[in-house]
């Protein structure tokens, strides 16, 4: 606990409000407990795949702050490790692993999952050298699961992994446990900090939603629908989008990144002959959605919600390519494979932004 205590006091005395400086602050101690080369905090978006949100790093290195990683880089079964095994380390990828001799009176193979000493897999090994790391340390950052995560035991609240604090290192190196199991402290007192942060920028936003909501229905009942996208606030901000659309009486209110009329009209006809039975439809991806059309929108527009005033009414909303707006780490997979099967547990060769 001494050996966190300094870095502990750090991240207590930051303002309330920034889940970014906390990240900032917490790589940046870690980095000055352990040496290590590069200190990265990971998060996890609701997708499951991962982005870099805070780096502390040595000065020569390549920065990897903000770029995203896919889902498929760090699989299911290694997520459910680290909520059981907060703290692993992998002192020298590159070292030959050692047999363990098993006796034959066991019935079941020995798991290793929890063991400080089990050799890293043969994969993840080659996707540390890719990345030039030799040695490494991962913690788990973790919050309170959703309620319905509990399980039978109502006094038990489910963890959930918000992401993971990765410590690279470009040679061989060892964190003795002391160190280890202050880093493992720390991230329980972050992980307390974190989950404050996070339900109280649920609630900030649950509070705005229902503030505009509230706003929105005294507009409808003063100045019908028209009023809820001539006026501010609007519809845009009840809901993350980049634009939006009101189709009433037959005449069109278009709000900053919305379709032109003739598209808007197409995707009405098409709700009424496809969907016609409900009241709405969201989906975030007019192409996956069946929409015969979605090409001709280009990117401004990808997903849409949609709701159904009356039978010839229609409120929109649309959000464009995310794709555009992300740097994705790793180039594209080369085509040099020759099956599928050679594509197996190959993992990525290039970390840089595309």
């Amino acid at each position: 606990y001494k050996l966190a205590a300094k870095a502990i006091s750090r991240l207590q005395s930051l303002p309330s409000g920034n889940i970014s400086l906390l990240c900032d602050v917490l790589v940046k101690e870690v980095s000055e407990l352990t040496g290590y080369d590069r200190v990265m905090a990971y998060k996890f978006h609701e997708d499951e795949h991962g982005e870099v949100v805070a780096e502390f790093r040595r000065s020569d290195l390549e920065p990897y702050l903000g770029l995203h990683y896919p889902a498929t880089d760090i699989p299911q079964a290694s997520r459910f490790l680290f909520l059981k095994n907060k703290v692993r380390m992998i002192c020298d990828c590159s070292a030959p692993p050692v047999k363990v001799i098993q006796d034959k009176r066991l019935a079941q193979p020995l798991s290793l999952c929890g063991s400080t000493l089990r050799a890293p897999h043969g994969c993840h090994a080659q996707y540390m050298a890719n990345m030039g790391s030799i040695a490494s340390l991962v913690m788990s950052m973790t919050i309170n699961g959703d309620d319905d995560d509990t399980g039978s035991d109502p006094q038990q609240k489910a963890r959930k992994l918000w992401g993971l604090v990765v410590c690279h290192h470009t040679s061989p190196r060892f964190v003795p446990f002391p160190l280890r199991y202050a880093c493992e402290f720390l991230l329980q007192v972050f992980g307390i900090q974190l989950n404050k942060e996070v339900e109280l920028a649920a609630q900030a936003k649950e509070k705005h939603i229902l503030r505009t909501q509230t706003l929105l229905c005294d507009m409808l009942l003063r100045d019908a629908p028209i009023g809820i996208f001539t006026q501010a606030p609007n519809v845009m901000d009840l809901v993350k989008c980049e634009g939006a659309a009101l189709f009433y009486r037959n005449q069109f209110w278009l709000l900053k990144m919305a379709p032109t009329e003739a598209q808007i009209r197409n995707i009405i006809t098409w709700l009424q002959e496809c969907h016609d039975s409900t009241t709405g439809l969201s989906t975030d991806s007019l192409t996956e959605a069946g929409y015969p059309g979605a090409a001709d929108l280009g990117d401004a527009v990808c997903g849409m919600a949609v709701i159904k005033i009356t039978s010839k009414d229609y409120i929109f909303w649309f959000r464009s390519h995310t794709a555009k707006e992300i740097k994705w780490g790793g180039a594209k997979h080369d085509s040099g494979y020759k099956n599928d099967e050679d594509r197996k547990m190959h993992p990525r060769s290039s970390f840089k932004a595309f």
